[in-house]
């Protein structure tokens, strides 16, 4: 027997289940996630506000910066409150609908996240590498347009994934082994030949998820290579201080949701495939607000004048 989602007669709960080894650390777990949320939703919002109130901080970088918060902080409102809720009463039902919002958000927020670094390695490369001509290629149009592109094909794309997968029939057991409806986890229990979909992501993946990812490395190797030319050693150390540790927690992003999608997938790799996503669905957005800001001076000097805001 199957469930077809598009017949609404037939439409039953999900059920995700994950970290099943996990009961006698179960506090532990709830803890680490709620503080994971509490700082990536507090430490964006305040990038949000500072970078929206404070004058000096309206520049490409922040720009870029403040879209990043923004996608974080949807990025971790869809999938954390429900595994907080599944850990702390131990419903593990989500209905169909929210189980495929909470797959495209997930999948538009991931493939935005990827093109939204590559922006912002790219306004660094041109800040670095060509700084006399930042304001001419920075402009406003070209802001507009690295911010608007990665948010428009992020969706776009995944809706193509949502369609695709919300036309396959799924089995009796609707027991998605993850801490969300992730895209892989869904497939696991369909029913419907899903050569099509595989097709789809690995082809997507590489395009998509590798060209950003390249773009990035590539733009971080004239970074680094610039800095080493800086004769200056104190400014020297300050940038590529800087550099390496937002190229850390684009490295922990990008490594881990490429590991998981572009992985062959097996029974033994699921337990793997939920660690990892924890990497880039909690850890990183959580990062990104310390990395971003207690690391830059100009956003601390704006925190500790007041005035500055104004």
């Amino acid at each position: 027997m199957y469930i077809n989602l598009i017949n609404a007669s037939f439409y039953e709960d999900f059920h995700l289940l994950a970290f099943s080894g996990l009961q006698n650390a179960s506090y532990v777990l709830i803890l680490s996630i709620l503080l994971m949320y509490l700082l990536c939703m507090f430490g964006n919002l305040i990038i949000i506000v500072v970078v929206w109130m404070a004058p000096r901080l309206h520049t490409p970088m922040y720009f870029f910066l403040g879209n990043l918060s923004t996608l974080d902080m949807g990025y971790v409102s869809a999938i954390l409150p429900k595994l907080l809720d599944y850990q702390i009463t131990g419903k593990t039902n989500i209905s169909f609908t929210s189980c495929f919002a909470q797959l495209f958000l997930s999948v538009a927020c991931i493939n935005t996240e990827f093109l939204l670094l590559s922006s912002m390695a790219f306004d660094r490369y041109v800040a670095i590498c060509v700084p006399l001509k930042y304001s001419i290629i920075m402009n406003k149009r070209a802001c507009i347009i690295l911010s608007l592109t990665p948010w428009t094909i992020g969706a776009l794309n995944s809706l193509l994934y949502v369609y695709l997968i919300s036309h396959l029939s799924f089995c009796d057991s609707k027991h998605i082994i993850h801490f969300y409806c992730d895209m892989k986890a869904l497939l696991r229990i369909s029913c419907s030949n899903i050569k099509h979909v595989n097709i789809v992501i690995l082809t997507e993946g590489y395009t998509l998820g590798f060209i950003a990812f390249s773009m990035i490395l590539t733009s971080y190797v004239f970074i680094i290579s610039a800095i080493l030319r800086i004769k200056t050693s104190a400014r020297r150390l300050k940038i590529f201080s800087s550099c390496v540790s937002h190229l850390t927690v684009v490295l922990l992003f990008c490594c881990s949701s490429l590991s998981v999608y572009m992985s062959p997938d097996s029974k033994s790799s699921t337990e793997v495939d939920m660690m990892l996503s924890l990497l880039y669905v909690a850890v990183v957005p959580a990062l990104n607000p310390l990395v971003y800001t207690l690391r830059n001076k100009e956003v601390l000097d704006v925190l500790r004048t007041p005035r500055v805001i104004s």
